[in-house]
């Protein structure tokens, strides 16, 4: 699979999606890195984890070895994930044999001084053993390539992520045993056994030190984090991400308005949000937070920082002309309600609800909507990118909670409405609830109908689940496929005249 692919069909390959309509199976490789790049590790509405961590395992089984090394170190460095890259080497290492591919691999995927005993829980949980010894038959090449992540961190940053969970930084010397490369850092890894680490200056020490603190009252509590958190903006410790994540919390404790001033110039500074590579959907989760604190002092201004932001980490969006026709449709069915995790609100028409007003600021002409039983067109022109997003939220559930994508092309076909692309944010789980999928209401009969017509007319279909399927059983033309949902996914609008192929690019990276 490929940013801009077409998808040339395969009779042999045709399959049934979730929703029992007929769609086209990817390959082994398009369907991985589908599935890897969509992937939170958390039960989807269709699949639960298991269920979905099993399916990665089968396929990195059917793809070749270098290519999932590959696709493990893209999904790390490119994509910034994390959990996933882990899962990739572990069920890497059952095919691998001895290669020292894995050992590489590891190297490059362990960025940060706490994946290392990520990891090794991930390996413990995916091949699990009885007994004190869980971690027993580590992989050798994993282990090997620990050892040499292990000479990548400093002492602040093992004391940053040396926290109390089931395998810790100490845990992981003793089954990797690294050699130190001289006397200094030989002492670092003894303070890390004897857990005499220097605690480090981190916005999360600071706060649990001042938790510890008794108060009076409830309003010296609030005052005395209130100061904190002024000490910690103007420390310049304080990261993008940390501040992305406690907005609400500052606002809550009475942070004076020259410090939410200053908060607000950092995250609205383009190059600061560049740096961060921050995901665009984490704006969207800051913003509805503080949408319930609007009364508060600041509040607006930090709303108004978050859509600077937003836009900034979009800047590089590209591929329209002036004169470009786009029609723009969010999913808004029952499985698109779904949650990324347990642990979050933002659920997946969320995502499609952001991507599509991200591409509506940046496009000339544009047509807006929703699909689920039916399809509505929308008009959302205050230009705010979240507050349009929110409000699509709010409005989610008009059009019923099918999946009947074949009512955006109905209504096209209906009223002649001429566009050079059509992109539709889903999980590709489309059915017709109206029709048995043989009908000629099915969504991929009628996009060839409408490329009679409209033979400019180009569709993409972005996945934003990583099932394994797309809804195309027939042949056809200028089908694409873009699967993952950060700002990356977007590069496709760049890529288009040179056909560069994603999978071709990932393949391209040396180990």
């Amino acid at each position: 699979m490929k940013y801009n692919q077409l998808i040339h069909p395969d009779p042999e390959a045709a399959i049934l999606n979730h929703e029992g309509t007929e769609a086209l199976a990817l390959t082994p490789e398009e369907e991985l890195y589908s599935a890897a790049v969509t992937s939170v590790l958390a039960p989807k509405f269709y699949e639960s984890m298991p269920e979905g961590v099993d399916r990665i395992a089968a396929l990195v089984g059917r793809c070749n070895p270098e290519f999932v090394a590959k696709l493990a170190v893209y999904a790390r460095r490119e994509m910034n994930l994390r959990s996933i890259p882990l899962l990739l080497v572990v069920e890497l290492a059952r095919h691998a044999g001895g290669s020292d591919l894995v050992s590489r691999t590891v190297e490059k995927v362990v960025m940060r001084a706490d994946e290392i005993s990520e990891l090794l829980a991930c390996y413990q949980w995916r091949n699990p053993r009885e007994g004190r010894k869980k971690l027993g038959r580590l992989s050798n090449q994993i282990q090997k390539g620990l050892k040499k992540a292990f000479l990548k961190f400093d002492e602040y940053q093992f004391a940053k992520y040396d926290r109390q969970q089931e395998i810790r930084l100490r845990d992981a010397l003793f089954i990797v045993h690294p050699k130190a490369n001289d006397t200094h850092q030989q002492e670092l890894f003894d303070r890390i056994v004897s857990g005499t680490l220097q605690e480090p200056y981190t916005w999360e020490t600071r706060l649990s030190a001042l938790g510890k603190t008794a108060f009076d009252t409830p309003e010296l509590k609030r005052e005395a984090f209130g100061h904190l958190w002024e000490k910690l903006i103007d420390s310049g410790k304080l990261g993008y991400m940390a501040t992305l994540r406690n907005l609400r919390n500052m606002l809550e404790c009475g942070v004076d308005i020259a410090h939410i001033d200053k908060t607000a110039a950092f995250l609205a500074d383009h190059r600061q949000v560049r740096k961060s590579r921050q995901m665009p959907i984490r704006f969207f989760s800051a913003y509805n937070e503080l949408r319930q604190l609007e009364d508060k002092s600041g509040a607006s201004i930090l709303l108004g920082a978050l859509e600077e932001a937003v836009k900034a980490s979009a800047e590089n969006i590209a591929g329209f002309g002036a004169d470009t026709k786009v029609l723009i449709a969010a999913d808004t069915s029952g499985s698109m309600e779904c949650c990324l995790s347990p642990k979050s609100d933002v659920r997946y028409h969320d995502i499609g609800f952001l991507m599509a007003m991200i591409l509506k600021s940046k496009c000339k002409d544009v047509t807006c909507g929703m699909f689920a039983t039916e399809w509505k067109t929308l008009d959302l022109s205050s230009g705010n990118i979240l507050a349009d997003t929110l409000e699509l939220r709010r409005r989610n559930g008009e059009v019923g909670h099918a999946t009947n994508a074949h009512e955006i092309l109905k209504w096209m076909l209906a009223n002649d409405v001429d566009v050079d692309r059509l992109m539709v944010f889903t999980d590709c789980q489309m059915w017709d609830s109206a029709h048995p999928w043989r009908s000629r209401d099915s969504f991929s009969r009628l996009w060839f109908h409408y490329k009679s017509k409209h033979p400019k007319a180009r569709l993409y279909l972005f996945d934003l689940a990583g099932y394994g399927s797309v809804p195309f059983a027939a042949g056809g033309r200028d089908v694409h496929l873009v699967s993952g949902w950060n700002e990356r996914i977007f590069d496709i609008l760049d890529s288009l005249d040179n056909s560069r192929s994603i999978i071709q690019d990932i393949k391209k990276i040396e180990l």
